[in-house]
């Protein structure tokens, strides 16, 4: 008789060292296919575990999991705007944005699913888990800018330029990631030093702002 194959045996983990591996399977799927083209049972095929396994862990189903997994994204996109506070602006802010590229590259396809709506499972509490990155995001802004209280044109102005660069980083994956990550990311700066200097002709907080960076340039 030929003997069989060892069944693998099964992997004890922790609940959080279980729960971990579950969303690092689910986000693999999302990242590559829509939320609603994933079911559990491919959650559960991925991770190498049982669908009721899958159901322990996210009871409320396919939803619970996408928002957890979510949640886990946006931890990720939180800590790429988390740049130290030393030596000039610019280069901080062209380091945040390599990290967020490197995430939106990663991600590929399925960062429309993951972070920009248009999903079946998307709800206000999907919705909200995006709005506060984008918010943190300009929180982060504001400090680089040295900024404690941001007036309403130069929130407006931040505001803006972060959706420029979901729109942007969207449109970079439709033309299969062209131009270079890095070409992407200089041209992004330099859309951000240009509407702020638009923006300081109407607001002096801004024009404020804007020779503060002149300054980091000469220094």
């Amino acid at each position: 008789m030929t003997p069989q194959a060892a069944t693998p045996a099964y992997r004890r983990l922790s609940v959080e060292q279980r729960r971990s591996q579950l969303l690092e399977s689910a986000l693999a799927l999302f990242a590559h296919r829509a939320p609603e083209d994933v079911s559990l049972d491919d959650v559960a095929e991925a991770a190498g575990v049982s669908r009721p396994l899958v159901y322990r862990y996210f009871p409320g189903g396919k939803q619970q999991l996408y928002e957890a997994a979510l949640t886990s994204a946006a931890e990720a996109l939180r800590l790429c705007f988390d740049e130290p506070r030393e030596g000039p602006t610019v280069p901080r802010l062209g380091r945040a944005l390599d990290r967020y590229l490197a995430f939106v590259d990663e991600h590929d396809t399925g960062f429309s699913a993951l972070l920009q709506g248009g999903s079946v499972v998307e709800t206000s509490r999907t919705t909200a888990i995006v709005d506060g990155v984008r918010r943190d995001a300009a929180e982060h802004l504001y400090r680089h800018l040295g900024v404690d209280e941001p007036g309403p044109r130069l929130r407006m102005t931040v505001r803006m330029w972060i959706a420029a660069v979901e729109a942007s980083s969207l449109i970079w994956l439709d033309e299969d990631k062209r131009p270079p990550r890095d070409e992407l990311r200089d041209w992004l700066v330099e859309q951000f030093t240009a509407v702020l200097v638009v923006t300081a002709g109407r607001d002096p907080q801004t024009a404020a702002v804007v020779a503060a960076l002149a300054g980091d340039e000469r220094d």
